[in-house]
């Protein structure tokens, strides 16, 4: 018999969970007069889980507690709520209000199904979709919820490869970019990964409404191991994309490249001594408009990158210990590290004692 991956008993109970910490007027004020806040989950230092809403200045105004470790958080302008997903192999996605004005609700998955980590809403906020894993038929999915109906799923169609990690909904309100890594897991084996020789990862595009393939691009034959795990859209429309090699540590494959509309992938050259601080692992991306760059960093190198979007030239690399939340603020970024860090775009860093932050981190403008 198979072992759960979470008590369902528990993940429900979780679902009227208290906030952690309740949002003050005052703080509220605070976080209003600036353009953002900044969502993200985190470990606390008695091991247990939670999401929390984060100032500018790196203060947490609120948080709520998770059943399990989280992931990366989307969220709908429209409704001003977020969801939090469980990291893989996690079968919950919380949906919080990031104001504190509601009590969180818990989407549980399917009995067959874990979540990957990453999801998005429709631009109208009436759909959510999530990147799964029909772990049975080593077959990507992607469910479908009804946000304006208790977050029902109301269908799923498949992503085209093995192992979806994010997604993104492009310009047209239509197309999903989907990061197929390429790498076949199941829950009776925990995080094991069982293709590795075999693994095809691949960047596909997808009709939200009638989950029908527009375009599929797969990397060369030589990159099979080239895991795309991440991604973000720049201010021209690009998606930049982040990978996780899984061949030997002694190479040095490109990690990072853009895809754009009928042209496939292009993987960018990077300086070696940049490429190599990576280590084979970008664990998130951020792109931010208005500086024209993208951020992208890696918790195994301790490195964060800034490339130029219009020319693909990396502009600067820092050394922060196990960074890998990353989120534009101004003309630079706000990043986090698994050392419980907040580093600011001027440098200035904030240490919480209390909280070691998780991979992602979700920019949401303040209104």
């Amino acid at each position: 018999m198979r072992t759960p991956l979470i008590d369902r008993r528990d993940f429900l109970r979780a679902a009227g969970a208290s906030f952690a910490a309740a949002m003050t007027p005052s703080a509220w004020a605070r976080a209003m007069a600036t353009d953002a806040v900044f969502a993200t989950a985190f470990v606390r230092r008695n091991g247990s889980y939670g999401a929390a809403v984060l100032s500018e200045d790196g203060k947490v105004l609120h948080a709520i507690d998770l059943p399990d470790r989280g992931h990366d958080v989307t969220f709908d302008p429209v409704s001003g709520r977020a969801v939090v997903f469980a990291r893989q192999p996690g079968t919950f996605a919380i949906v919080f209000d990031h104001k504190g004005r509601e009590e969180p609700l818990t989407i549980p998955s399917l009995p067959d199904r874990h979540f990957f980590g990453h999801g998005v809403f429709s631009q109208d906020g009436a759909l959510l979709y999530a990147t799964e894993n029909d772990f049975d038929n080593a077959e990507g999915m992607i469910g479908v919820y009804d946000a304006r109906s208790g977050f029902q799923r109301v269908g799923e169609f498949p992503t085209y490869g093995v192992g979806p990690h994010e997604l993104l909904l492009l310009g047209d309100g239509r197309t999903l970019a989907i990061a197929n890594g390429g790498i076949e897991t199941h829950p009776d084996f925990g995080r094991a990964e069982l293709n590795i020789a075999t693994m095809q990862p691949s960047y596909v595009l997808v009709d939200r409404i009638s989950g029908e393939l527009i375009e599929k691009h797969e990397l060369p034959a030589e990159l099979h191991k080239l895991s795309i795990r991440h991604m973000d859209r720049d201010g021209a429309g690009n998606v930049w994309f982040g990978c996780q090699y899984r061949g030997p540590v002694t190479d040095l494959p490109p990690l990072v490249g853009k895809a754009t509309r009928d042209k496939g992938l292009q993987l960018i050259e990077m300086p070696q001594d940049v490429l190599a601080g990576l280590r084979n692992y970008v664990g998130s991306v951020a792109a931010n408009p208005l500086a024209g760059t993208v951020a992208v960093t890696s918790p195994q190198g301790n490195t964060l990158a800034v490339i130029e979007a219009a020319t693909s030239k990396v502009l600067s690399a820092q050394d922060l210990t196990e960074v890998c939340g990353i989120a534009p603020d101004g003309k630079g970024y706000l990043s986090t590290t698994g050392g419980g860090v907040i580093v600011g775009p001027d440098g200035a860093t904030l240490s919480d004692p209390d909280h070691v932050w998780d991979n992602h981190m979700l920019r949401i403008e303040a209104g």
